[in-house]
């Protein structure tokens, strides 16, 4: 994303009036909304098309899930964020939706002033949450730490090296003048990493990073 600019956005939900009337508000509000979609899969072709910085996303869609929408989405652009703006605040649904990947999850009842700085900390891989569901988040990754450990992936040192920076904030340019390793480089240690840790994001992997005692 262009750190100058504002975040592009794809906003996806199957109710056409809130649909519009959202995309509007936050157009207005100077969130350029560059596509919108019904379903999922019209999410995933308008994705590929216009290629969001974030997809703001209902999770009840009429033919695929909202978390497998995110699951999608990631798999073809692991760069994007996906913010969840529901009317459930269900913890199942917003566990399926945070474990699928998304960065954040927000409920109907959100102000649009409160989704417009969710985009903005979506957009630069902040973890943002209606507040209530953030406890909820945070109680269920101590309950996976605390569970009885499984055979850790094992990492490269450089992936670890590069995990342990990223974890620290510095973006991937930082990282590789730090490193002396090319921007490119640096990228595919952090994609190797997602691909051995079944992660999906960069919000994961921080979290991960932390969880393991790596910042």
């Amino acid at each position: 994303m262009d750190a100058d600019g504002p975040p592009r956005l794809l906003v996806v939900d199957d109710h056409p009036i809130w649909r519009d009337g959202i995309a509007e508000r936050l157009t207005a509000a100077g969130l350029p909304v560059v596509g919108t979609a019904g379903d999922g899969a019209q999410a995933l072709r308008v994705a590929k098309a216009t290629r969001p910085h974030v997809v703001l996303l209902d999770l009840h869609l009429p033919d695929l899930g909202g978390a497998e929408v995110t699951r999608r989405l990631l798999a073809a652009d692991p760069s994007v964020r996906v913010l969840v703006l529901s009317a459930s605040g269900e913890r199942q649904d917003v566990l399926d939706a945070v474990t699928a990947g998304a960065t954040g999850y927000l409920t109907k009842s959100a102000s649009l002033d409160e989704v417009v700085a969710a985009v903005r900390a979506a957009a630069v891989g902040q973890a943002v949450f209606t507040p209530g569901l953030a406890g909820l988040v945070l109680g269920e990754y101590r309950r996976l730490v605390a569970a009885p450990e499984k055979e850790t992936p094992r990492l490269t040192n450089r992936e670890t090296e590069v995990l342990r920076l990223v974890a620290k904030g510095l973006t991937y340019r930082e990282i590789a003048e730090r490193l002396v390793l090319s921007h490119r480089t640096v990228q595919n240690h952090v994609q190797n990493s997602l691909t051995k840790l079944q992660l999906h994001n960069k919000a994961q992997l921080v979290r991960y990073a932390l969880e393991q005692g790596l910042d």
